[in-house]
């Protein structure tokens, strides 16, 4: 009989499963299942309801089961990745109490200031917890729910996170394990434990809502007998600590050890590397979070990566092959048409009411293949920003490991590898957090039979490189792309004055 892990990944767009081989790590079955954001909400407001993911989860690791023709037995271990810093509120009886507001809702930068403001301000909170108080993160959603929701915040029996909620949904049991938790902004990170002057600074009660805190390496709990008969398994299946989707993505694309970067270009972006320490950024825009090994992941995110391509991609009405195909008619720097993709607010740099912002626009540049490059060149540029605050904090970007869906593109590949001038890798296994979910899952599960072995030891003889697909810079587009980050950059610190004023015209007016 095969012993077969099941890696989940739960994100904004999709939910994705991964029937895998617990002997060689091949993928014998996937599927996903899609959903949408909650429609029509106040500008900077993003929100899911999570039985979306839990209904979602369901039909995708049914028709992975279905795919990899598993019977129900031979599944001996699941592991959880899902998008970061949601708040997913409870109430005594583990009810979700209401939609959860999501790392993508800018909505809570009040919130966000008030804590830092109690906690002595920015300097003193990255001091104290070794990570800034931001509203991607999931704090300031916890006292927005108090300020503006009591009848719901006096309700609140436990706080999750997406993977914990979903967790929660296949145990029964309510945990938290390190990576994931360190995105809250409610922890400590070089002590791994929860900071409770920020925590007091929301509510002294808060404390007793939060969950505990586990190692990554422990199991969240083991597969009920509902959950199992809802997703055609048996009971008693060892289920993982899981982790943030940056977290497992780590593991799914092998960066397991110092040396390695991972560069995620999905709805939003995100770049990664290993460390055996904490590395805090004193200008708190690098966080400073753990990873899912027990260790920590310096990491940056931008909001704004395939959503702004497939916001043009579908106005124009392109499949994806003539959206590359367009772009590609245009020389690298696009004639200086530059997108500033700051869609619905950033967070690296911490630009919450910034919006998308193109200049260079002229009877050259007015044209779909001009915007098409744009798109892609400006994403990528806006993740170089922080790719380059990581090398100045110490960090090596010998090789890009990128992951996503705008790593499918081979034009865009060539692109990061000009704006980031480092060679450009992608992986056998796509799906980065689904694969890195089901390998942290074997992982536990080779841990509780006894066994002696290291998370790096498992990624090393199952993550393979795609050697066809790599790119490397060329010279003379990297020194174009060095030019228009300085462009980028400029821009961006100039107009952070005008977005507030821009965003109070479109309450008004929008």
């Amino acid at each position: 009989m095969r012993a077969l892990l099941i890696g989940i990944d739960s994100g904004t767009q999709s939910t994705k499963a991964l029937v895998v081989d617990a002997r060689n790590g091949r993928v014998l079955g996937a599927a996903a299942q899609a959903y949408d954001l909650i429609p029509n909400l106040p500008p900077g407001a993003k929100e899911q309801h999570p039985h979306t993911w839990r209904d979602a989860t369901i039909k995708a690791v049914r028709a992975a089961l279905r795919a990899a023709k598993a019977r129900p037995a031979e599944v001996v271990a699941i592991g959880v990745s899902g998008q970061q810093h949601g708040f997913v509120p409870l109430d005594k009886d583990g009810e979700v109490i209401r939609p959860a507001k999501l790392w993508c809702d800018t909505s809570t930068a009040a919130e966000c200031e008030e804590i830092m403001a109690a906690l002595g301000g920015f300097k003193a909170t990255l001091k104290l917890q070794g990570i800034a108080v931001l509203p991607g993160f999931t704090a300031s959603k916890i006292l927005w729910l108090k300020k503006h929701e009591p009848e719901n915040y006096a309700r609140l029996a436990t706080v999750l996170l997406p993977h914990d909620y979903l967790n929660f949904w296949l145990t029964g049991e309510r945990v938290m394990e390190y990576g994931d938790a360190s995105g809250t902004a409610l922890m400590d990170i070089r002590k791994r434990r929860w900071c409770e002057a920020t925590i007091r600074a929301i509510d002294p009660d808060l404390l007793g809502k939060l969950p505990p805190l586990i190692p990554s390496d422990q199991p969240a709990g083991r597969l009920r007998p509902e959950a199992a008969r809802q997703l055609g398994l048996e009971p008693g299946v060892l289920v993982s600590a899981g982790g943030g989707d940056n977290m497992m993505g780590a593991i799914g694309t092998g960066n397991t050890r110092p040396g390695i970067v991972t560069a995620s270009f999905g709805t939003s972006g995100t770049i990664y590397a290993c460390s055996e320490r904490p590395v805090v950024d004193p200008s708190g825009e690098i966080a400073a979070f753990c990873d899912s090994t027990n260790r920590w992941l310096p990491l940056l995110c931008t909001m704004n990566v395939t959503v702004a391509t497939e916001m043009m991609r579908q106005d124009f009405g392109y499949t994806h092959t003539q959206f590359e195909k367009k772009a590609a008619r245009v020389p690298p720097g696009s004639h200086g048409l530059l997108l500033l993709p700051y869609l619905e607010g950033e967070r690296t740099p911490n630009v919450p009411d910034g919006t998308g912002v193109m200049i260079g626009i002229n009877p050259r540049t007015f044209s779909a293949s001009h915007y098409c490059r744009a798109a892609m060149e400006g994403v990528t540029l806006g993740m170089n920003y922080g790719l380059q605050r990581l090398i100045r904090l110490g960090v090596r970007a010998d090789q890009i490991r990128a992951t996503g869906g705008g790593s499918k593109s081979r034009l865009w590949r060539q692109i990061m590898a000009d704006v980031f001038n480092a060679e450009v890798v992608t992986l056998k296994v796509s799906e980065g957090a689904a694969y890195g979910a089901a390998l942290q899952a074997l992982w536990c599960w080779r841990l509780q039979k006894g066994e002696k072995v290291a998370i790096h030891e498992i990624t090393d003889a199952f993550v393979k490189l795609n050697p066809a697909e790599s790119a490397r810079p060329r010279p003379e587009a990297v020194a174009v792309y060095r030019e228009l980050q300085a462009l980028q950059d400029e821009l961006s610190r100039r107009l952070r004055p005008l977005f507030p004023l821009h965003r109070q015209f479109v309450l008004r007016h929008g």
